[in-house]
C-alpha cells in the first residue's frame, strides 16, 4: 500500500521528473523540478494556493514516482518526452502532433537526389524547410527535376552504372541519365549546385538562365521548346512570389502568439526561413482555463519543439516563458548553436507578433461559432428533450431496435448517444436466442433483459473489485431509453426494468404512416415535436441510426448463412480443406469425379478425409 506521507519524506533534493498516478494506475500528470523534494511536497500542503485544476488533480493522486536526473536540462527533456508519450489528463496539452515536410538533397551521395522527407536526420544530407504544405514541396521537387534534370531513382551510383536501362524520366528529358554514364559527375554536381542555390532563395539565377534558353529556342524557331521554357519560367516566378520578404537579415525564426477562450487556446506560428515567410500554422491547446498566459506559452514551446526536428535561430513570443534559461539551453543544444528567445515590445518584430495574435483570434472566433452551432445540435438538443420530458438531466441515451425478415435471424441493436453525439464503441448487437420466428415484442424483451441483467452483474463485479463503473461493457446505465416504436415497445421496456428493479425513463419514437418520426410517446401520452427544432432532428438521427445498425447486423448474418457449400456437409471437411479442394479442382463436379488418390494429393487432405469426400459423392 502506497503511503503518500511516508513517500514524501523519502524524496531526494536532486532535480528530476515526477509522475502522478490515479486509482487506475493511469498517469495523470508529469512535471519537472529543480528539487523533487520541495516541488512534489508543495502539492500536498494545505496552505498552498492551488488552482482548481491542480486541486482536482491532487484529489485523484493515489501514488507518485520520480526519476532523478543530473541537471534541470535533462529533467526538461525527459518531461517533454513523457508528456508526449503518455498525454496526461492534467497537463496542458498540445492537441496537434504534426510532422512537417522537408526537401532533402542527398549531397552525401556521388550523384545526389532531391527527395521529399518528413524527418530531418543526421545523415550528412542537406535539408530545406520545414514547409507547411506537402503539395508545395512535391511541386517544387518536380520543378527542380524539370529544370536541372536530377535523378529520382534508387540506384546506387556509380556501382550500378549501366546495369539496367534508363528509366522513363530520361526518355521524357527530366533526367540526364547518370545511371548510364551519359553525364559526368562534375557536370551533374554543377546541376546540384544550382538546386541548392534555388532552395536557398536565389531565384534570379535560374530565371535568367530560363529566359536565355527561351529566347535562344525562339530565335531558332523551336517554338515548342520555347513554350516549355516559358512554362518553367512561370513556375519559378510563382514559387518566388510566394516567398514574402519579412526581414533583410536572412534569419530563421518562428513567431508565436495565442488567443484563448475558456479551456481552449489557439496558438498561431509564423515560419520564417532565410528571411522569408514560408508559411503559417495554428495549433489547439486544451486545459488552459486556470493557467497563466506564461504557463500556456511555456507548455506550447516545450511540447512543440520536442516534436519538431528543426529549431530556428530565434523565437519571437507574445508572452515571456517560465524556465527561460533552461529552455534556451535545451533549444540551443537541439539546434547546435545559440537560440534566442525574445518578447519584442516595439518595431517590426512586435508588429509580426501582433499579426500572429490577430490570426489566432480569427481562428478562435471562427471555431467558437462552429462550436456553438455544434452544441445547439447536440447538447442543446438533449437539454430540450430533457425539458420536454421533465427529466432533470440527460447525458447518456440508449436506443433499441429489432430487425428481421420473415422471421429469419431476429436481431436487436443498442446504440448509445452521449451529449447528443453517437458513442460507437458502446454500441451493442444481440442475436435472438430464446425462440425462432417473428415476434418483435418477444425479441425486444429478450434484448432488454440480457442488456440490463448483464449490466447489473458487471456492476456487482466492479464494485467488489473497487473499480470504476465505466470499465465494464454494460455497467453504465442510460439516463433515458428510446424505443423504436410506440406504446407496445415502451410497455415491454417498462416491464423488464420493473422486474429488475431498475428505474430509468422510457419513451417511444413514434413514426407516421410514411415511416418518418412524428413525436415521442411518454407517460402514455404522445408529445408532438416541432419538426424544425434541433431536438426533433436529434431524435430522427437516433431513430435512423438504431435502424441502420440493426439492419447492418442482420444483413451480415444473412450473407454469412448464404455462403455455404455442399462440402460443408462432409465430415472432416472444414473451411481450410474446402478452400484447398476448390483451389485445386476449380468446381464441385470435378471434386465429385476425382478418385481417392487425387483427393488425398491436395494440400491439407488426409487419406481418411479424401475417402469421406469420395464416399459422400458416391453413396447410393
Amino acid at each position: 500500500m502506497f503511503n503518500i506521507e511516508e513517500e514524501l519524506k523519502k524524496l531526494p533534493k536532486e532535480p528530476g521528473v515526477y509522475i502522478m498516478h490515479d486509482a487506475h494506475d493511469d498517469i495523470i500528470y508529469v512535471g519537472k523540478a529543480i528539487s523533487l523534494k520541495n516541488r512534489v511536497r508543495q502539492y500536498f500542503q494545505s496552505s498552498r494556493n492551488l488552482t482548481p485544476k491542480i486541486q482536482q488533480m491532487v484529489s485523484k493522486i493515489v501514488r507518485f514516482e520520480y526519476i532523478v536526473t543530473d541537471s534541470e536540462l535533462e529533467a526538461l527533456v525527459l518531461e517533454c518526452n513523457l508528456i508526449k508519450e503518455h498525454r496526461p489528463k492534467y497537463n496542458t496539452m498540445l492537441k496537434d502532433d504534426k510532422t512537417y515536410p522537408y526537401i532533402k538533397v542527398t549531397v552525401n551521395e556521388p550523384y545526389p537526389r532531391v527527395l521529399f522527407s518528413r524527418k530531418m536526420k543526421k545523415d550528412k544530407a542537406r535539408y530545406f524547410g520545414p514547409f507547411t504544405s506537402a503539395g508545395a514541396v512535391k511541386d517544387t521537387i518536380e520543378l527542380l527535376q524539370k529544370i536541372y534534370k536530377i535523378r529520382s531513382c534508387q540506384r546506387v551510383l556509380p556501382r550500378d552504372t549501366g546495369k539496367e536501362r534508363p528509366c522513363l524520366y530520361y526518355h521524357i528529358h527530366q533526367c540526364d541519365g547518370p545511371c548510364q554514364g551519359y553525364i559526368s559527375q562534375e557536370d551533374y554536381r554543377a546541376s546540384v549546385k544550382g538546386v541548392l542555390s534555388f532552395l536557398n532563395g536565389n531565384y534570379s539565377e535560374v530565371m535568367d538562365m530560363l529566359q536565355t534558353k527561351m529566347q535562344a529556342a525562339s530565335d531558332a524557331l523551336d517554338f515548342e521548346k520555347a513554350i516549355e521554357y516559358r512554362e518553367l519560367l512561370n513556375s519559378v516566378k510563382h514559387v518566388a512570389e510566394k516567398q514574402k520578404i519579412t526581414s533583410s537579415q536572412m534569419e530563421d525564426r518562428d513567431i508565436i502568439a495565442f488567443a484563448r477562450a475558456g479551456d481552449e487556446a489557439v496558438v498561431q506560428v509564423f515560419f520564417v526561413r532565410n528571411g522569408k515567410l514560408i508559411g503559417r500554422e495554428h495549433f489547439y491547446v486544451t486545459g488552459v482555463q486556470n493557467d497563466t498566459r506564461s504557463e500556456v506559452m511555456t507548455a506550447f514551446i516545450k511540447q512543440f519543439y520536442a516534436g519538431t526536428p528543426f529549431v530556428p535561430k530565434e523565437l519571437l513570443l507574445q508572452e515571456p516563458i517560465n524556465d527561460e534559461a533552461v529552455i534556451t539551453q535545451w533549444l540551443s543544444k537541439r539546434r547546435g548553436q545559440k537560440v534566442n528567445i525574445r518578447v519584442p515590445q516595439k518595431g517590426q518584430k512586435e508588429r509580426l507578433v501582433e499579426l500572429a495574435y490577430e490570426n489566432a483570434s480569427l481562428v478562435l472566433n471562427k471555431d467558437s461559432e462552429k462550436i456553438k452551432r455544434e452544441e445547439a445540435k447536440t447538447v442543446g438538443a438533449v437539454k430540450s428533450i430533457a425539458k420536454m420530458l421533465d427529466i432533470a438531466s440527460i447525458v447518456r441515451i440508449e436506443a433499441f431496435d429489432i430487425s428481421n425478415i420473415s422471421g429469419f435471424e431476429n436481431v436487436g441493436s443498442m446504440i448509445v448517444y452521449e451529449n447528443g453525439k453517437p458513442k460507437r464503441n458502446a454500441y451493442r448487437k444481440f442475436k435472438i436466442k430464446s425462440f425462432a420466428g417473428q415476434d418483435d415484442y418477444r425479441s425486444m424483451r429478450e434484448v432488454l433483459t440480457r442488456r440490463f441483467t448483464h449490466g447489473l452483474e458487471e456492476q456487482k463485479e466492479l464494485e467488489k473489485k473497487q473499480m470504476d463503473m465505466a470499465m465494464g461493457s454494460f455497467s453504465v446505465f442510460p439516463d433515458l431509453i428510446m424505443m423504436d416504436g410506440g406504446r407496445g415497445q415502451v410497455n415491454i421496456a417498462l416491464e423488464v426494468l420493473q422486474s429488475l428493479n431498475i428505474h430509468i425513463p422510457v419513451c417511444g419514437m413514434v413514426k407516421d404512416d410514411n415511416h418518418r418520426t412524428r413525436g415521442l410517446y411518454y407517460h402514455n401520452v404522445e408529445i408532438p415535436i416541432d419538426k424544425n427544432s434541433e431536438s426533433f432532428k436529434l431524435i430522427t438521427r437516433i431513430q435512423d441510426e438504431a435502424h441502420r445498425f440493426a439492419i447492418e447486423y442482420h444483413r451480415s448474418l444473412r450473407s454469412k448463412s448464404q455462403i455455404k457449400s455442399v462440402l460443408d456437409d462432409i465430415e472432416g471437411i472444414g473451411p481450410v480443406r474446402r478452400k484447398a479442394l476448390m483451389r485445386h479442382f476449380g468446381e464441385i463436379q470435378k471434386i465429385a469425379e476425382a478418385p481417392v488418390e487425387a483427393l488425398a494429393a491436395v494440400d491439407g487432405m488426409s487419406e481418411n478425409a479424401a475417402r469421406s469426400v469420395w464416399q459422400f459423392f458416391h453413396r447410393t
